[in-house]
C-alpha cells in the first residue's frame, strides 16, 4: 500500500483554506459541466487549475508528493518527452509541441488539486450537468434540426465518445450518491446524466465508443455488482438487455443504420469491391501502418514521415488511395507505434495502464466515496483505450485536454479521500 496522507499542513485546518477549496470546486464543476456544450468548454476549468498550480510553484508551496503521485507524474512526463522528441527530430515546429504540452501543464494542476481537493458534490454534479447538456444538445441536433450525426462544437467522433465518457462517469458516481443524505436526488441526477451522456454518443453515431461498453459494464460490476442482492442483479441485467434492444430497434437513434453500415463496409472490404468505406479505409490504414512499423520498429517514422510514406504506399497501389490521405492511422496504438516506434507505444500504454492499476486497488474500498472515485479513475483509461481502437484520440485537442486534466482531477480527489476514508 502506497502512502496515502497529505502532509498535515495540506489539510483543511482553517478558514484560510475555504477560498482555495471553493476555487477548486468551481474549476472542477466547470470542467465537467461545460466540456461539450461551449467551444473548448473543457479548457476553462483546466486553465483555472493550471493557474492555481503555477501559483503554488512560484510560492514554493507544492504539496507533499507520494510514490503513487510520482508514478502518475512519470506517466504524464514519459508521454510528453517522447512525443516532443518526435516533434523535434521530425521537424514539426511549434505545432508539434502543442498537444503534448497539455500533459505537461496538467502537472501543476495536479499539485493544486492535491493541496486543495474539491468537494465531491461539485465533481459529480459537474459530470452530470455536462452529460445532460451534451445529450440534450445531441437530441436537439438529431431529432429537431435533422443532422445526420450530432457533433456539438468538436469533431463528431470526439463529441460522441466524450459524451459517452461523461455518461459512464455518472454511473461510477452512483456509489457515492447512495450514501448521501439526499441520495434519491443524487441518484436520479446521476442516472439522468448517464442516460443523456450515452444518448449523446448514440446520436453522434460514433461506433467506436460502443464497442468497449461491455468492458465498462464489467468494471462497474466489479466495483458494485457483487454487493447487489441477486434480485437487483437480475433486474439490472434485464434492464440493460431491454435498453440495448430498444436502442437498436428505434430508427430515430441511428444505431441500427450505423451497425448495418459497418457490416456492409466489412463485406465490401472482404470482397475487394470497395476498400474506401469508413471501416474499409481504417483496415487499409492499419495495414499500411503495419508495413511501416516493420521498416522502422524502433524509432518510427515521425508524423511527417508517416504522412509521406503512407502517401507513397497509396501511389504504389499497396493500400487504397483514400486511406493514404489521412495523417494518422485511426488507431491510437498503431499510430503511436508507426510514428514513435516501440518507445512511443510503451509510453502510450503506460499513460493508460499506470493510472488504471493505481485506481483499481480501491475498486472494493469499504468507503463508497473512495470506491466511486476509484471506479471513475479506472474507467477513464478503459474508455480511452476503447476510443483509441478506431480513432487516434490524442491527436485532437479535446482528447488530450480531457484525459490529462480529468486524470489529475480524479487522482487528486481519490488520493485525498483515501487518506480520510473510514470503514462504513
Amino acid at each position: 500500500m502506497f502512502a496515502l496522507k497529505l502532509a498535515t499542513n495540506d489539510r483543511f485546518t482553517g478558514t484560510e483554506r475555504n477560498l482555495p477549496q471553493l476555487y477548486t470546486c468551481v474549476a472542477v464543476f466547470l470542467f465537467g459541466a461545460l466540456s461539450l456544450v461551449v467551444p473548448s468548454g473543457y479548457s476553462l476549468g483546466a486553465v483555472l487549475l493550471l493557474l492555481g498550480g503555477l501559483g503554488l510553484i512560484v510560492s514554493l508551496r507544492i504539496p507533499a508528493i507520494t510514490r503513487a503521485d510520482v508514478w502518475i507524474i512519470a506517466a504524464l512526463l514519459g508521454y510528453v518527452l517522447v512525443t516532443m522528441a518526435e516533434a523535434w527530430w521530425d521537424g514539426q515546429g511549434s505545432k508539434g509541441f502543442d498537444k503534448p504540452s497539455r500533459f505537461l501543464l496538467a502537472i501543476p494542476a495536479l499539485f493544486w488539486v492535491l493541496r486543495y481537493p474539491p468537494k465531491l458534490p461539485f465533481l459529480w454534479s459537474g459530470f452530470a450537468i455536462g452529460a445532460l447538456g451534451a445529450g440534450t444538445w445531441a437530441a436537439w441536433q438529431k431529432l429537431v434540426v435533422g443532422v445526420e450525426r450530432a457533433q456539438g462544437h468538436t469533431h463528431v467522433i470526439q463529441f460522441g465518445n466524450l459524451s459517452m465518457l461523461l455518461g459512464v462517469l455518472c454511473l461510477a458516481g452512483l456509489g457515492w450518491a447512495v450514501v448521501q443524505r439526499q441520495r434519491k436526488l443524487w441518484v436520479c441526477l446521476l442516472l439522468l446524466g448517464a442516460v443523456a451522456g450515452i444518448l449523446g454518443s448514440l446520436f453522434s453515431g460514433s461506433r467506436g465508443g460502443w464497442v468497449g461498453f461491455p468492458i465498462v459494464l464489467l468494471v462497474l460490476y466489479r466495483a458494485y455488482g457483487r454487493n447487489l442482492a441477486p434480485k437487483l442483479q437480475v433486474i439490472a441485467l434485464v434492464a440493460m438487455l431491454v435498453g440495448g434492444m430498444t436502442v437498436y430497434a428505434v430508427p430515430q437513434l441511428g444505431v441500427q443504420g450505423r451497425v448495418h453500415q459497418a457490416v456492409e463496409d466489412v463485406g465490401l472490404y472482404i470482397s475487394g469491391e470497395n476498400r474506401g468505406t469508413s471501416v474499409g479505409a481504417r483496415f487499409e490504414m492499419w495495414r499500411g501502418a503495419a508495413l511501416l512499423i516493420q521498416e522502422k520498429p524502433i524509432t518510427g517514422w515521425g508524423s511527417n514521415g508517416y504522412k509521406d510514406a503512407m502517401w507513397q504506399l497509396g501511389e504504389e497501389g499497396v493500400i487504397d488511395t483514400e486511406a493514404a490521405q489521412y495523417g494518422h492511422a485511426h488507431n491510437e496504438f498503431v499510430d503511436a507505434f508507426a510514428k514513435r516506434g516501440i518507445i512511443g507505444f510503451i509510453v502510450l500504454l503506460a499513460l493508460y495502464l499506470i493510472p488504471m492499476r493505481l485506481f483499481s486497488r480501491q475498486l472494493q474500498a469499504p468507503d463508497l466515496s473512495t470506491r466511486a472515485l476509484a471506479t471513475a479513475g479506472v474507467l477513464l483509461p478503459v474508455t480511452y483505450i476503447d476510443f483509441g481502437l478506431s480513432q487516434a484520440f490524442l491527436t485532437h485537442n479535446s482528447g488530450v485536454m480531457v484525459y490529462a486534466f480529468l486524470l489529475v482531477i480524479l487522482w487528486g480527489s481519490y488520493r485525498y479521500h483515501l487518506g480520510i476514508a473510514k470503514p462504513l
